[in-house]
């Protein structure tokens, strides 16, 4: 009888939206096929952290792996997670986000371990960048991907743009979606009543609010200045989430004149339970892959506005589940805002065709299908070169051949 597989999913960070696609993937799988061991830095969610733990997952956590570009700390980490590796006799590793699928993608082939699998939760370069940074990234994604058995794109734009940047041949791709339980629908019951207790909000208030990591992607002066455009007593903004440009957004705050009406909640373990309370959900962000928070207000039957970005529109509709906006235009947004708010008909007719297009796709038992084939060798195997210049995978194979095992 053959044993369960062995499966290193590596990520920098076991927190938000990517550590929960990640954590969410492990907990899918079926415990007597795959024996999976979650690779983390140090930045990790208690409750994230607790789920796993709680399932019998093995945690393993290196400091050295950091979200940020740090030479020395890559350097060890790419030491560390290869010795890691080899001491496991791993069958697949299995990255998550660019960071960690740099290194752990490379750590892998120094470790020899059979089977690559890379999740692409959105993309390292953006618009946002010079032009040169941009190439870069493209440049280390392209030839990452050459040596990648498969990767999953979280979203069909994500997934398309793969393919038309030549990040990775198409027959080698495959498209996930988040992992969303669906909680009670929304407004005017019991779930909103408590939700906003446990805000200290009064039920008269009407709520704008986002569930994002407070970092440059998301934008937080843009959304603070979308919500200056509707802002009032009785309009509030409420952000979950933490991060490294929390100080910035509240000073932001200050300056627009909205400390009276605007709550930062911080990093929460109880969002599902507080998503209710939102009469708009809003994201401002300047890239994306499928953001797992407006998938999971949509379960919750919450209006969203959002940025036109990435694979948002797969879910947000223009006119049918929400609306959307180009990035950077908070007036935009806020206008966007404003009809929600004082269109509820509208608003209540989008929140309802978005719940109801979250189907079957968005499963734990349609993620783990996926998984399942993408961990297993005969997946795509025997790929010939592509007629786009990817090395089929014998000749990835062969390449391999460079990398010594680590004693």
């Amino acid at each position: 009888m053959i044993g369960r597989r062995r499966v290193a999913t590596v990520i920098t960070r076991l927190a938000g939206g990517a550590g929960g696609v990640a954590l969410r993937g492990a907990l899918a799988m079926d415990a007597t096929a795959y024996d999976i061991t979650l690779i983390t830095g140090d930045a990790v969610e208690p409750h994230l952290l607790d789920s796993a733990t709680a399932a019998g997952l093995n945690v393993v956590r290196l400091p050295a792996l950091v979200a940020r570009i740090d030479a020395p700390r890559d350097l060890a980490a790419l030491h560390d997670l290869t010795a890691l590796l080899v001491d496991g006799r791993y069958d697949v590793v299995h990255t998550h986000t660019a960071k960690a699928g740099a290194i752990g993608r490379l750590a892998a082939l120094r470790a020899a371990v059979p089977r690559l699998v890379h999740t692409l939760h959105g993309f390292p370069f953006h618009d946002f960048q010079p032009a040169w940074r941009r190439g870069l990234y493209v440049t280390i994604e392209r030839r990452l991907g050459q040596l990648t058995d498969v990767v999953l794109a979280v979203g069909n734009a994500v997934a398309a743009e793969a393919i038309r940047r030549r990040i990775a041949a198409p027959e080698r791709i495959r498209t996930i979606s988040p992992v969303v339980a669906m909680s009670e629908p929304p407004h005017g019951d019991a779930a909103r009543t408590r939700a906003r207790a446990r805000m200290g909000i009064a039920p008269g208030i009407r709520i704008v609010g986002t569930v994002a990591r407070v970092d440059y992607q998301k934008a937080p002066e843009h959304w603070v200045d979308a919500l200056a455009e509707v802002a009032a007593e009785d309009t509030w903004g409420v952000w979950i989430g933490d991060g490294p440009m929390r100080e910035r957004m509240l000073e932001r705050v200050r300056q627009r004149g909205l400390t009276r009406w605007f709550r930062h909640l911080g990093h929460r373990a109880d969002v599902a339970e507080l998503l209710p309370a939102f009469d708009v959900f809003a994201l401002a962000s300047r890239y994306e892959g499928l953001p797992c928070a407006v998938v999971e207000a949509m379960g919750a039957g919450v209006p969203v506005v959002a940025t036109a970005v990435n694979s948002v529109s797969d879910v947000v509709i223009p006119g049918v589940t929400g609306l959307v906006v180009p990035p950077a235009e908070p007036k935009l947004l806020g206008r966007a805002i404003r009809y929600l708010l004082d269109h509820p008909g509208d608003a209540r007719r989008m929140a309802a065709a978005g719940r109801a297009r979250l189907d079957d796709r968005f499963s734990a038992s349609a993620l783990s299908a996926v998984l399942d084939e993408a961990y297993r060798a005969d997946v795509v195997a025997g790929a010939s070169a592509s007629p786009f210049g990817w090395p089929g995978l014998s000749q990835r194979g062969t390449e391999r051949t460079r990398f010594s095992r680590v004693k």
